[in-house]
């Protein structure tokens, strides 16, 4: 029963994808642990110096630093399943209550990000391999060399000091606001991060679109759509940009996960109180339980996007749903 269970590819990697929540959770438990200082130290600062042993001990018990390893890790974990991922002092609230409000601007950040992405990497993706080794191609390529090469933090620093100083235009210094509060503002502050994350993804995704239309356009029957007289249009979309969907999807699924839990430096520089700077602040502040949960939160997100392309992949690929 169990082995029958185990060859349905989804169940597989539902529990691949168990395992690798677990493997996560592990390695960043060990990790914060391993880094210089802890909580009391961060947040006393120089303070932390003059406290007396006993006080020192209290601090220890209130933040659980007195047990052993696998007791705080076990202790953790079993809140987690409550739904209780701890408190962040700094805040004086909930790390879920953060959670739930930095994610959304993540998430949204990502969707823009991908969508300019697309719009870039797929028609400059076709337009190369249209002509291989023509000027067009030489142009994509270099677009392509470029998104892969310009830093993030340089080319949005770059892009935020010329439009503030020049056009007056920087939406991003006044205090955020979601969708729902003002929807102009939220969209003028999402633009300028999501074009630097979207000119940096487009490029893997122009390389992956490129690849995967010269190998479909190579097969036999293409040549044979071309001589029934297909109209260039109609094969270029149907034949050859639906059947290299799948490395596509692909590679757009693994840079969406990306963009949840790596555009830490982005939402810095352009003040977006999104998931990665909520773990930037708890890495410099030592909250334990504030980076733990919501890098786990983040694990989550890219386990559930990879589940939902290999989903995806039995919608657009016939063969995939018939292994």
């Amino acid at each position: 029963m169990f082995r029958q269970l185990l060859r349905n590819s989804v169940l597989r990697r539902i529990v691949a994808a168990l395992g690798t929540l677990l493997g996560v959770a592990i390695f960043v438990f060990l990790m914060l642990r391993a880094i210089p200082g802890d909580q009391i130290s961060s947040g006393l600062g120089t303070e932390a110096a003059a406290l007396t042993p006993s006080q020192r001990a209290a601090l220890e018990a209130y933040y659980g630093l007195d047990q052993p390893l696998f007791v705080q890790f076990f202790s953790w974990l079993g809140n987690i399943f409550t739904g209780n991922l701890g408190f962040s002092s700094r805040a004086q609230t909930s790390v879920l209550d953060l959670t739930a409000a930095a994610l959304p601007v993540t998430f949204e950040l990502a969707i823009f990000s991908i969508v300019i992405a697309l719009a870039i990497g797929i028609p400059l993706g076709m337009l190369s391999a249209s002509k291989p080794d023509s000027f067009r191609d030489g142009v994509g390529q270099v677009v392509g060399l470029a998104g892969l090469s310009i830093p993030a933090f340089l080319l949005g620093t770059a892009l935020l000091a010329i439009l503030a100083s020049s056009f007056g235009f920087n939406p991003n210094g006044q205090a955020y606001a979601t969708l729902f509060e003002d929807p102009l503002l939220n969209l003028q502050q999402m633009l300028l991060p999501s074009i630097v994350l979207g000119f940096g993804i487009a490029a893997p995704i122009m390389r992956t679109t490129r690849t995967a239309v010269l190998e479909i356009r190579a097969n036999d029957f293409i040549r044979t759509a071309r001589a029934k007289g297909v109209p260039p249009r109609r094969l270029q979309v149907r034949h050859v940009l639906g059947n290299a969907l799948v490395p596509i999807v692909t590679m757009t699924g693994l840079q969406f996960g990306y963009l949840l839990g790596g555009a830490v430096v982005v939402e810095q520089i352009f003040s977006l109180p999104g998931i990665g700077r909520q773990v930037l602040l708890g890495i410099q502040q030592k909250e334990y339980a504030l980076v733990q949960s919501t890098v786990l939160v983040i694990a989550l997100a890219f386990v559930i996007v990879n589940l939902l392309t290999d989903l995806l992949y039995r919608v657009i690929d016939p063969r995939v749903r018939a292994a």
